[in-house]
């Protein structure tokens, strides 16, 4: 019995767990690729020029986790191999933030913070469930920059009635 099991068992072991080095269909291949993509964080270091697609991560406060175009010493860069990619990534992170979902990640009693690889979690599990429902996930990113339109649009009539209030007591000379 003892001889049977030192000799087969290491046969049975090679050809079970993948003795063809790994070796599968194209199906799963293709399907790995959607939903296996992984987000790429780094620190973000102020004398490192970054190019191609990306966008910046706060991770300090109680805004932790929302996305910014342009870069602050508390952030981190997201990095993308695509434009589309980075869109789809920024307004992902956006909704995290806006959805307060960064919030249970928050780290620290004074200046709450969140981590890298806090963010990095966070990122792909959401990254992998929009990608399943792609469509929905395209709508309501429309619906959102269609948002941000009219919240810009409404910013800028209220600097033009401010300065039309402040222009009406300079014509006047009241001060």
């Amino acid at each position: 019995m003892a001889f049977f099991f030192l000799f087969f068992c290491p046969f049975f072991f090679l050809f079970s767990f993948g003795f063809m080095g790994g070796v599968r269909s194209a199906a799963s291949l293709i399907i790995n690729a959607q939903t296996m993509r992984t987000v790429q964080l780094k620190t973000f270091n102020k004398n490192f020029n970054y190019e191609g697609h990306f966008f910046f991560i706060l991770n300090k406060g109680m805004n932790s986790g929302k996305p910014m175009k342009s870069s602050c010493p508390n952030c981190f860069v997201c990095i993308a191999g695509t434009e589309e990619e980075k869109e789809q990534l920024y307004w992902l992170c956006f909704a995290l933030w806006y959805s307060k979902a960064f919030h249970y990640y928050l780290k620290g009693s004074v200046i709450p913070f969140i981590t890298i690889d806090d963010t990095k979690e966070c990122l792909t599990k959401s990254l992998l469930k929009s990608n399943q429902n792609k469509t929905d996930f395209q709508a309501a990113i429309q619906q959102a920059k269609r948002f941000e339109e009219l919240e810009n649009l409404y910013e800028k009539n209220l600097q033009l009635i401010r300065q039309a209030r402040r222009a009406i007591f300079y014509k006047r000379l009241f001060l």
